[in-house]
């Protein structure tokens, strides 16, 4: 680069140059582009014009207000009084239908569905699962298997009255503890001739004749179960606390019983009715109350 500071002008275009060189190349000393100086000045006035209207300038206590007094919390305020306003509609009407008139109405239906999955992961998510897959204890509402029936309102009496959660009309069934009436051969051979059932283990003659003694009242005489008594099926290998013997084993001689909280006095019947259309479009529900 020159240190020469004298400025010279340049030979092919007579336009004076800066004094700068780099490598035999010099700089002109051209004036900006005319439309440049327009682009400029106009965003200058803009901006100016901006920091008037809009909320713009830092002060002490905060920023200035703009002569419109617009801030994006009010617009937050506006955008989501109107997204309740149309909400309101639709939970109105679902309010006003039965569930399978939901389910035929395919605006209803997909607004139903839509705000299920946001309540189902408010409330339900944290048993359940994300994704609704259960876990032990916790069943798993994506498959076929239910204790108390997967038609829409056989899913809706549960959500709403719970299960043994002291409401009224809650869904309620208790599993004798056999520990005390069983021995734990007999126990084990019970547990064999459950697995058998659903083709994990061989079939034990003293087992079935304690099952159909102690256990088909409840489960049926080929363990498919009774969704009036809340028996669940046990020839399906679903398990809610776990298929291997030993788990089964313990469920025999001191069986767990969950417990489901009644919704009916913690959500709007139209919340509850979503999470009803919801957990039946997850994939195992039913069209009809199997018999």
């Amino acid at each position: 680069m020159s240190n020469d500071p004298k400025k010279e002008r340049d030979e092919v275009t007579g336009v004076e140059t800066t004094g700068h060189e780099w490598d035999g190349l010099k700089e002109l000393n051209n004036p900006a582009p005319r439309w440049w100086l327009w682009v400029f000045f106009v965003t200058v006035i803009w901006s100016i014009g901006y920091w008037v209207v809009y909320p713009a300038w830092p002060t002490m206590s905060g920023h200035t207000e703009g002569v419109r007094g617009w801030s994006s919390y009010k617009k937050l305020a506006a955008e989501q009084q109107e997204i309740t306003a149309r909400r309101g509609v639709f939970a109105e009407k679902i309010q006003s239908h039965s569930l399978n008139e939901i389910e035929s109405d395919p605006e209803l239906y997909a607004f139903a569905v839509a705000g299920g999955r946001t309540y189902y992961k408010e409330n339900c998510a944290a048993c359940h699962g994300t994704g609704a897959q259960g876990g032990p204890g916790y069943p798993n509402l994506n498959d076929d298997d239910w204790i108390w029936g997967g038609d829409l309102e056989a899913i809706y009496a549960t959500l709403k009255h719970g299960v043994r959660s002291g409401h009224t009309q809650a869904r309620d069934s208790q599993m004798p503890a056999f520990g005390g009436m069983l021995t734990p051969a007999q126990i084990g051979a019970v547990t064999q001739h459950v697995q058998s059932l659903s083709g994990k283990a061989e079939p034990n003659e003293e087992g079935a004749t304690i099952f159909a003694q102690n256990c088909a009242s409840c489960h049926g005489e080929t363990g498919h179960g009774n969704r009036e008594l809340g028996a669940p099926n046990l020839a399906d290998a679903i398990w809610l606390y776990g298929v291997d013997a030993g788990r089964i084993a313990t469920q025999i001689r001191s069986p767990r019983h969950g417990v489901m909280p009644a919704w009916e006095d913690r959500l709007p019947d139209s919340v509850i009715k979503q999470l009803t259309i919801y957990v039946h479009a997850l994939g195992g529900g039913e069209a009809e109350p199997r018999e």
